[in-house]
């Protein structure tokens, strides 16, 4: 029999005395209403609070222990800390504090007793006073308090009823209750309604915006088609879209009705060399091609090109319900459930890793990235971007494309502008791949959450070509987990107009509006206005905001335009052999002219097309020549581009050259900072005897650094002769499933420690150089790796393993930094 009180606590309603006393406080001004300590937003209400309570604090914050005030609103838990400064009267409201957490990123409530462990959920009955209490949330974080001895039986118990009663797992019709909560007060309405958006950013949803970045990418022959501007043509797609300059409006009507969901080719990025980036939906089965469609599909294709590569996301590309299980089984993987005691041995923890997928698939998206950014750099052509649908895997491939190869992409606001245009505008369905309202879990997918943790991926082996930082990053997957924020709460943009009230009320679509607000949503005027992701000041401190940007290098001078294009390398060789309306599929890695790519040719459509229109060469001779583009691409070695050392190049880093990152090995790992930051939490429970108490895993962690340190001081007899040993040019070779092979530069010769940056990785973070090292070496990683041990800055890190070590099957992970 456990051991233990035997007291039984039941739920019950507050006392209403408590209740009169506490909305008592609403009479107080509520721009700087302080109740019991807690500065509470414009309507927010204290329902429970626990005195003498000790927070957990992740490696992150320093370990140890806090203590503090732990209360209950109707919308957060909050943590006062004891020690806290007071809030100032005047400033603006903070959603949630460093140390709270929304009701609505809650998943589960744990009551932790002297010898035993209880889920708590609305119907329970604690037979045991809690001694902590454990929240595990949906954004992968858990937070851990303890009750001290000194602290009331009932304030725990009650605080712990109060926070299982109150967060309600999501499901249909709570997220509209809670974000009135939130944001539903006269005084937050008010406070919302007059605030101003960021004027840095593009939010994309004007004409001139599109124009703006159009002329920003000195693109030139397209033009912003504002055909859409009712929804008519495609309900998923935005107002604007951007289309050659030759096709019409009229034209332009004439191609929706080709592609499902109406997702016609649009463009979304033309590189400084002059290729142009395009995505779109599949073609319709069964649709009768006449003449002058033809020629204005082909107009939007090609885009004044002279040749098309058409790059199918399909086949290589993980599903959605892949990405659904693969997040499912890394998460149970890092979290554990301490309410089922169920975890993984540690010997066959990074086994199970391997078994996720989660790894696997970000290799395949950065792959395929990296392919079409050698593409788009090699030559003047299109690229075209298609998926069934277009709305998963090409909203992250278009967007990971731009990261690795425009500068601007990696600042913040760049950043921003980015997920607004192919995410948010471009018809990503948020609202159903996070599903917020728990109606259709088939629907769930994290696809942004897989796009993040790329993005995540480059900025680890490229830390100083970005001024984001992974701070940034991590605050914008948490956000993705609150139900409050208009760019998050609806599958297009048609949603978000007509729940905001943009569109005229005179009009009414031909199909009406009873498809476009997801189910349990109300037009009701009196809801919130629901405020941007972008509002960063609404959601963090000052402090917190500090941490998400870094510095960068001074921004290079841009090169001199060139026929309208920002050539940076003129010599590079072009498809001057090519056949002019040549269609290309790239499909794992392997180019190839399936007869069907474009329906119209297939033989089916219009006789007069098949006369007129058939292009002359054979499909051999257009391959060759894309081959030789390719090669020349990948294998020339730019004076100005990023294999080459800065200590022995001419003139300043190309910052358009893009980031190709390492896949194989070590180079990818597990974003602890996000999946790994409540696993301690999660998988130990120790009471501590004082505050500066270590847990085991914490101490082991600084003994290991502490050889670190002693090492990194230890001299090295390394002669000077080793260190010039690494300066022959060298390739990697990287071959495909389908045994198509491509060659990768990989001589990067070795800087000196003292020419590093401070915007660079740190000293004692650089991995250590190996001493058995010997050039010539082979290699297995994908892309660019280094010859020589030595770090530079304005790269990457480069994990390295014993070169004589053989890699398993499954590319053995690490963890990441």
């Amino acid at each position: 029999m456990l051991t233990g009180s035997k007291t039984t606590f039941k739920v019950r309603q507050m006392v209403p005395d408590m209740k009169e006393r506490m909305l008592s406080h609403g009479t107080v001004n509520a721009r700087g209403r302080d109740m019991f300590g807690l500065r509470c937003l414009p309507g927010e209400c204290v329902l429970q609070r626990a005195v003498l309570v000790r927070k957990k604090l992740t490696a992150k914050e320093g370990g140890g222990w806090l203590s503090g005030t732990l209360f209950c609103t109707h919308f957060r838990v909050a943590f006062v800390p004891q020690d806290s400064l007071k809030p100032d009267d005047n400033a603006d409201p903070v959603l949630l504090g460093d140390h709270d957490v929304a009701l609505a990123s809650i998943e589960k409530v744990v009551a932790v007793g002297p010898s035993r462990t209880k889920l708590v959920t609305t119907n329970s009955s604690l037979k045991f006073t809690p001694e902590e209490l454990v929240l595990y949330c949906r954004d992968l974080r858990v937070l851990c308090f303890l009750f001290d001895r000194l602290t009331p039986d009932t304030q725990a118990v009650e605080i712990t009823y109060a926070i299982a009663k109150t967060y309600q797992p999501l499901k249909p019709g709570t997220v509209l209750s809670f974000q009135n909560a939130a944001l539903g007060s006269v005084e937050m309405k008010q406070f919302l309604s007059n605030r101003g958006r960021d004027t840095q950013m593009n939010w994309f949803d004007s004409l001139s915006d599109w124009e703006q970045e159009l002329e920003r990418t000195g693109a030139q022959g397209w033009r912003v088609s504002s055909v859409n501007d009712r929804f008519e043509m495609s309900t998923s797609l935005p107002r604007f879209n951007v289309v050659p300059q030759k096709v019409l409006d009229t034209e332009l009507k004439k191609t929706f009705a080709h592609f499902n969901e109406g997702r016609i080719p649009r463009w979304c990025w033309r590189h400084p060399g002059g290729s142009d980036l395009l995505r779109m939906a599949s073609f319709q089965n069964n649709i009768y091609h006449e003449k002058d469609d033809i020629r204005n599909l082909e107009l939007i294709l090609f885009a004044g090109q002279s040749v098309c590569v058409v790059v199918e996301l399909g086949e290589e590309m993980p599903s959605p319900a892949d990405i659904q299980m693969a997040h499912t089984r890394l998460r149970a993987l890092c979290l554990g459930d301490i309410s089922t005691s169920v975890s993984v041995p540690d010997d066959k923890w990074l086994s199970t890793l391997e078994g996720t997928h989660w790894l696997d698939y970000i290799r395949s998206c950065l792959r395929k990235a990296a392919e079409v950014a050698c593409l788009l750099r090699g030559g003047h052509l299109t690229v075209v971007l298609q998926e069934v649908e277009d709305r998963d895997m090409t909203c992250l491939l278009s967007s990971l494309v731009q990261v690795m190869c425009d500068p601007h992409c990696r600042t913040q606001t760049g950043f921003q502008s980015l997920v607004q245009k192919e995410w948010v505008m471009a018809g990503h369905r948020f609202l159903s791949r996070i599903n917020y309202h728990r109606d259709s879990d088939k629907e769930e997918a994290p696809v942004f959450l897989l796009f993040l943790d790329c993005v995540w991926q480059l900025w680890v082996q490229f830390p100083s070509r970005f001024q984001l930082t992974g701070d940034f990053l991590l605050a914008l997957q948490d956000s993705l987990h609150l139900p409050l924020f208009s760019s998050f709460l609806a599958n297009c943009n048609r949603e978000r107009c007509k729940r905001s009230q943009n569109l005229s009320q005179s009009y009414t679509p031909v199909n009406g509006w009873r498809d476009v607000l997801p189910r349990g949503s109300s037009l009701d005027p009196s809801d919130p206005p629901l405020p941007s992701v972008w509002d960063w000041p609404l959601q963090y401190s000052s402090q917190r905001r500090a941490r998400f940007t870094q510095p960068v290098p001074p921004p290079v001078p841009r090169q001199p335009l060139l026929n309208g294009n920002l050539n940076t390398n003129p010599d590079t060789h072009r498809l001057s052999d090519t056949i002019q309306g040549s269609v290309f599929l790239l499909s794992r890695g392997s180019f190839s002219c399936p007869a069907n790519l474009l329906p119209w040719r297939s033989g089916g459509g219009s006789g007069v097309y098949r006369k007129s229109h058939r292009r002359g060469g054979s499909s051999s001779e257009n391959l060759q020549g894309l081959e030789r583009m390719l090669r020349a691409s990948l294998l020339t070695e730019h004076p100005k581009g990023q294999i080459m050392s800065t200590a022995n190049h001419q003139g300043p880093l190309d910052p358009y050259e893009p980031l190709f990152p390492l896949l194989l090995g070590p180079c990818i790992g597990v974003w602890k900072d996000c999946y790994l930051r409540g696993a301690l939490h999660a998988q130990a429970f120790s009471h501590p005897i004082s505050a500066s108490s270590q847990h085991p895993v914490d101490q082991l962690a600084w003994e290991v650094q502490q050889l670190r340190d002693k090492l990194a001081l230890a001299p090295t007899n390394t002669a000077p002769t080793q260190r010039q040993e690494h300066r022959r040019k060298d390739s990697n070779l990287n071959q495909n499933t389908n045994n198509g092979t491509f060659l990768f530069p990989a001589s990067r010769p070795s800087l000196p420690t003292s020419t590093l940056q401070p915007w660079g990785p740190t000293p004692s973070s650089a991995p250590p150089s190996i001493p058995g090292h010997r050039d010539g070496s082979k290699h297995t990683f994908l892309f660019s790796h280094p010859s020589s041990s030595g770090a530079r800055p304005g790269q990457r890190y480069f994990p390295v393993a014993n070169s004589n070590a053989k890699l398993s099957k499954n590319n053995s992970s690490s963890l990441g930094s």
